[in-house]
């Protein structure tokens, strides 16, 4: 049964098309009139939609109708029965046609709410029927219109009411869209509504046709696929769940099959425009240095060294991403290319995010690599200026093999005489520029090898996404003699017993961290907050005991102090933030307490987790709740009872979503719509091997078949505009 609807659209009842849009799904013969530029309409364009609307869409990003038609739904609400008055359940949520009989509002006696009752009733029987804050509805309720209601039959000390979650008034030009079969939920704002935004759609849809649809008709043949403009108003408009998925997966494969193009264009584009000096096979100081380790490489290790050396054979420069789990012996593989471009004739460079950091790799390397006669040195802000002459001179001169570094390195005056391997460390902590800034070379000279390196574990999916641009090798094998770390949740009433362990702890010898809790407003309210435990825990609980402060906020020199004060065992404790969270190595320390703990994500605890273990002596992190949230607690058992890291970042991932997944790493790449990585890892690895399919066909995707593929690559990505242009 169908009834017209103001304007022009008719809507079914019990489906979620109207009419008017079911009619775009015209026969492969028939002509269409595609016109894309219809899509860049205002919104302002469409019947009913104000200014105040206008503004509205604007928030949410939406300013013309093809903006509107790409607002896609993240879920869809169930159907629910359309049914008489007298057929109601308790308990079931269904739809309702009524048509309202008196009306008045209430308020609660308790909490002040505002309650709109109304008298409701079909041929059948009568209903008293619920809104709550919704008082203005009176005044549209005076005119007893009919109406679909879709709610809850409630039954509470004796008393009947349907309760409304959505309602439609019977000829006001949306008929069915928000009370029968799917319903769509959009991404909405305090200002503006799901219904407005349904309602707009509904009056938006017959623009749909003049989208035009980038996928090869044979790949569209080859997968099943909906047209991109069947696809959207399917989603929008879905008449049956299977139909919803279908149209998702089909607007989802064609977003990551976009990325995927653009990315590896991105990596060709680099590699047509850059050049590297090909390094020779390792020869004796490679092998000294492999003889002079203190362990035999891991197999992962080996296999991630190998690959590096293919790299660095090559006269193009290495672009490789190496992750690998908390010590993991991630730095060893770095120290092996750098050993490399020295060996070379050239040099080696590593860029850290800290200076704290940038002490450690420093230290470690110039051990490691000061017996084969490499020189290596450290440049930071924090250094005496003469050091610092001393350092870039060095590194001019090439009488500096490896230099490590902060943010220093990319200042002026740093120049390299043959810089050959570069490596970036927990590389996602620094912007694109900051990294180009390091590589680029003076004009005619050939680009150095890059190694990208984060201990941030990250999942196949996230990381095919994010760094599709880059090849990835992954340490997957930790070594051998790694102390497993006990994690157990501490609740308030057993702090006493936890600080007493502690102390049994320090009373042998061994050293602990405190982890202040992550204060996300500034690193000063975080500062004080490190502050107010150091002072509490040196009074109180760990009097008796040299406690050191660390946290970002320290004058250099004193950061130096606490960090050399725990690292030769002078301090037993160390009440930090989480600046110790990568790179710091103290074998001694067993015991970490993080101070409320929910604040952290399940990465990041992974991370300050990885302090500890590792030295010999049994460890243990111990994560202070200080909440009763359900939710977080079972976070935080998980995190508990999980030592993977790729898990946990996967299941982080899970649990906060995509967020913005690409920042200032890649400017132009917006953030995926529709595709998620989880739920769409399959439609990832697919689009992957499509895209490589597509390039090795057509590179310049140049050719009648990829033409519309290209201008959507471009539209979309606009970082990969200018190798189009070229193209």
């Amino acid at each position: 049964m169908t009834r017209p609807a103001e304007g022009g659209i008719f809507f079914p009842l019990g489906s979620g098309l109207p009419v008017e849009v079911q009619a775009l799904r015209l026969p492969p013969t028939s002509k269409r009139s595609i016109e894309p530029r219809r899509l860049q309409s205002p919104v302002a364009e469409l019947p009913g939609v104000g200014r105040v609307t206008v503004r509205r869409f604007r928030d949410l990003g939406v300013t013309t109708v093809g903006d509107l038609l790409l607002h896609v739904p993240y879920r869809h609400e169930p159907p629910a029965r359309v049914v008489s008055v007298a057929a109601l359940r308790a308990g079931e949520e269904a739809t309702i046609r009524v048509r309202v009989q008196s009306c008045a509002v209430k308020t609660t006696r308790k909490r002040g709410l505002k309650v709109l009752e109304a008298l409701v009733a079909d041929e059948t029987a009568m209903v008293r029927a619920v809104w709550y804050n919704q008082e203005y509805l009176v005044a549209a309720f005076a005119e007893r219109p009919e109406i679909l209601a879709r709610g809850t039959l409630i039954q509470r000390g004796g008393a009947t009411s349907f309760v409304v979650k959505t309602h439609e008034i019977v000829g006001a030009g949306s008929e069915g869209l928000h009370t029968v079969g799917l319903v769509p939920m959009y991404p909405a704002s305090g200002d503006l509504s799901v219904k407005t935004i349904r309602t707009v759609l509904g009056k938006a849809a017959p623009y749909a046709r003049h989208f035009v649809d980038p996928l090869p008709s044979a790949l569209r043949a080859a997968r099943g696929c909906l047209s991109k403009a069947d696809a959207l108003l399917a989603y929008h408009f879905p008449a049956a769940l299977p139909d919803a998925r279908a149209a998702r997966e089909r607007l989802a494969f064609e977003e990551l099959l976009l990325l995927q193009l653009a990315l590896l264009l991105r990596r060709r584009e680099a590699q047509a425009e850059r050049s590297a000096e090909p390094l020779p096979s390792p020869g004796a100081l490679t092998a000294a240095y492999l003889d002079s380790l203190p362990f035999t490489p891991t197999a992962a290790q080996r296999r991630v060294m190998s690959e590096i050396d293919g790299d660095l054979a090559r006269p193009v420069p290495m672009r490789r991403l190496l992750q690998g789990d908390v010590g993991s012996g991630k730095t060893m593989v770095a120290a092996y290319a750098l050993v490399r471009a020295v060996e070379a004739g050239g040099q080696g460079a590593v860029m850290v995010p800290t200076e704290v950091l940038a002490d450690q790799h420093a230290a470690r390397l110039r051990a490691q690599l000061a017996p084969l006669g490499i020189e290596t040195r450290l440049l930071k802000g924090n250094q005496p200026a003469a050091d610092r002459r001393d350092t870039r001179d060095g590194l001019a001169r090439g009488r500096v093999g490896v230099v490590v570094g902060t943010h220093a390195l990319i200042q002026q005056g740093v120049t390299f005489r043959e810089l050959r391997v570069a490596v970036v460390d927990e590389q996602h902590r620094f912007g694109v520029r900051q990294r180009d800034a390091l590589v680029e070379p003076p004009p005619g000279r050939p680009w150095p090898h890059t190694l990208h390196m984060t201990a941030t574990p990250i999942p196949r999916t996230l990381s095919l996404t994010l760094y599709g641009d880059l090849d990835v090798s992954v340490i997957d094998e930790l070594p051998p003699g790694r102390t497993p770390v006990q994690t157990r949740l501490v609740f308030p009433e057993q702090r006493r017993a936890m600080w007493a362990l502690v102390r049994k702890e320090l009373a042998a010898g061994r050293q602990a961290y405190v982890v202040c809790p992550l204060v996300e407003e500034s690193e000063t309210l975080q500062a004080a907050a490190a502050t107010a435990v150091f002072e509490e825990l040196r009074a109180g609980e760990l009097a008796g005991f040299r406690v050191e402060l660390l946290h970002g906020q320290l004058p250099p020199a004193e950061k130096q102090a606490a960090m050399d004060a725990f690292q030769r065992g002078e301090a037993a404790v160390l009440v930090c933030t989480t600046v110790i969270e990568v790179g710091v190595d103290v074998p001694n320390a067993s015991i970490m307490v993080i101070e409320g703990a929910r604040r952290f994500g399940l990465s990041q605890l992974h991370q300050l987790r990885g302090r500890v273990g590792r030295g010999a002596a049994a460890s243990r992190c111990l994560l202070l709740c200080d909440h009763d949230d359900p939710d977080a607690l079972s976070r935080l058992a998980l995190f508990a009872r999980t030592g993977d890291g790729f898990k946990l970042a996967e299941a982080d991932l899970r649990a906060r979503g995509e967020g913005q997944l690409f920042g200032e790493r890649q400017s132009g790449l917006g953030d995926l719509r529709v595709a998620r990585l989880l739920q769409d890892r399959r439609l990832l690895y697919a689009a992957r091997r499509e895209a490589v399919r597509l390039l090795e066909g057509d590179p310049d995707l140049s050719g009648p078949v990829c033409l519309l593929l290209a201008e959507a690559v471009e539209e979309r990505f606009a970082e990969v505009a200018h190798w189009l242009d070229k193209a």
